[in-house]
């Protein structure tokens, strides 16, 4: 299978290892003939994709989870080569990719329109009805054996794709959030037009390769690795029907203002926030919060970034925090045991390395980390920070964490609301009342009791408030937004 960049293009790009660089691959560069080509072969596919019978579909997808299950170090290297992921991690992300794969292949059997109910109101009724002569309907002369026999109707919403997908995908998991857009798109007919990562395209590549294995029409599936100005051409394009992106909140609100009428669904940054309270296992809520935070170098948009604990436990859950940060073992991504590698360039790695020094010069202590080696940010603990400084109020994509003290946890749950984001958020406690007030106040599209932000299960609705984006991904959640309904009323009285 080639992708729409192959066909033409004769320039490559070098893609490199974050850690080391050592070269991964070669991608085919796509130039504005290229995406032409991508375009026209994805509506073709759409009009092929569309008419397929769910089993087909299905299959498909159940046939690609299978391929890539046999071929999963392949896909592990891959990944852990091309995104600097830990082994660990990439193995989970090829889990989820899975599950993903499997769950997308059960909706596709199931995915379908409802009835909605005509007759559920007297006054309504009589108005839309007539009697056979024409004359107008009067219910209140009417018994109960003729209103049995009045005209019937039924009413039925039914779902049917929209057409050509493009899918905007970001670096940090180049199979499995892939995954959460071309799965449904397939899953419910549409055909796909993806636009990888710049950093991680050839995970993109080699999973349109097996889809096309597993029985995937060619032209549904079209790869293209391009840039900036070629893929604001694609979202403007009015032959795609509709937009998903993941990635940053300045790039994801600028694709909103220039993609015309066509739908979009946006699911942006973070800056993930948890509350413990006194009732909490503390020695838990350090494991979970040092995992949250440092897991993939950080680079996780409902990653840990602040916590609030209160101070009844602050003194006990910071020695906890700060040596379980200092055990991470931090290295070679592709080795064994590394809890944290690299965070994708060493553009990125100075970037963070300048946050923590501003805050540090505006008052910030370093509780422990806080030194850059290359591409490679030792995990951070912040404390005095405060809430107008980057490592708070800003989405640092990196293994850096705040911590704060506050009084009760319920200050610490409104401190936690005020940020601009609002995508998940980790509460630790065991007062389910408290646990429910935090629900109805602070504003995230997920919240986690006794658990951090990075919980998620790809079937769950995934999404953000605010600035974190609009729309849901999760599979059955996806398929809604990539259909629309055309409801059929059928009189048959």
């Amino acid at each position: 299978m080639s992708t729409a960049s192959e066909e033409k293009s004769a320039r490559t790009e070098t893609i490199r290892c974050p850690y080391d660089g050592h070269v991964v691959g070669e991608m085919p560069v796509a130039g504005s003939a290229e995406i032409e080509t991508a375009i026209q072969r994805a509506t073709t596919g759409f009009n092929l994709m569309k008419h397929l019978p769910r089993f087909v579909r299905a299959d498909i997808l159940e046939r690609t989870a299978e391929l890539i299950e046999a071929r999963s170090d392949e896909f592990i290297s891959l990944i852990a080569a091309e995104a600097g992921k830990p082994l660990y991690d990439a193995r989970g992300e090829l889990s989820r990719s899975l599950f993903n794969l499997r769950n997308a292949a059960r909706e596709a059997r199931a995915f379908s329109g409802h009835e909605v109910p005509l007759d559920v109101d007297g006054g309504v009724f009589a108005y839309q009805t007539a009697n056979s002569d024409g004359s107008p309907l009067r219910l209140e002369d009417a018994d109960l054996d003729s209103l049995s026999n009045l005209g019937r109707r039924i009413g039925i919403a039914k779902h049917f794709p929209i057409g050509p997908i493009l899918a905007i995908t970001p670096f940090n998991f180049p199979l499995n959030l892939v995954l959460h857009k071309v799965a449904p798109a397939l899953a419910v007919g549409n055909s796909v037009i993806l636009k990888p990562a710049p950093q991680t395209p050839l995970t993109s590549r080699l999973l349109a390769e097996v889809l096309v294995e597993a029985g995937l029409p060619e032209d549904a599936i079209q790869v293209v690795h391009c840039d900036v100005q070629l893929a604001e051409g694609l979202v403007k394009d009015s032959r795609i029907a509709m937009v998903s992106f993941t990635g940053s909140a300045k790039v994801g609100w600028h694709i909103k203002e220039i993609a015309g009428k066509k739908k979009v669904a946006l699911e942006l940054g973070g800056n993930g926030a948890v509350v413990v309270a006194a009732d909490a296992d503390i020695a838990f809520a350090a494991a979970r919060c040092v995992r949250g935070g440092v897991v993939y170098g950080g680079q996780y948009c409902i990653g840990v970034q602040r916590i609030y604990a209160e101070d009844a436990i602050y003194k006990q859950f910071e020695r906890e925090l700060v040596a379980r940060v200092q055990s991470c073992r931090v290295g070679n991504p592709l080795e064994e045991g590394i809890d944290v590698g690299p965070v994708i360039d060493e553009g990125s790695a100075k970037r963070i390395e300048e946050w923590i020094e501003e805050a540090v010069a505006g008052g910030a202590r370093v509780l422990a980390g806080g030194q850059r080696h290359g591409s490679v940010i030792e995990p951070t603990i912040l404390t005095d920070t405060s809430s107008d400084m980057k490592v708070e109020c800003e989405e640092i994509f990196g293994p850096v964490m705040t911590l704060k003290r506050v009084e009760k946890a319920e200050e610490g749950v409104r401190l936690a609301g005020q940020s601009r984001y609002g995508l998940q958020g980790g509460y630790f406690t065991n007062d389910l009342k408290a646990a429910f007030r935090a629900l109805e106040t602070w504003d995230v599209g997920g919240l986690m009791i006794n658990d951090v932000p990075i919980y998620r299960i790809d079937n769950m609705p995934f999404g953000g408030w605010k600035d974190s984006g609009f729309g849901r991904e999760g599979t059955r959640y996806a398929m809604e937004s990539m259909t629309d309904i055309k409801f059929l009323v059928v009189n048959y009285g």
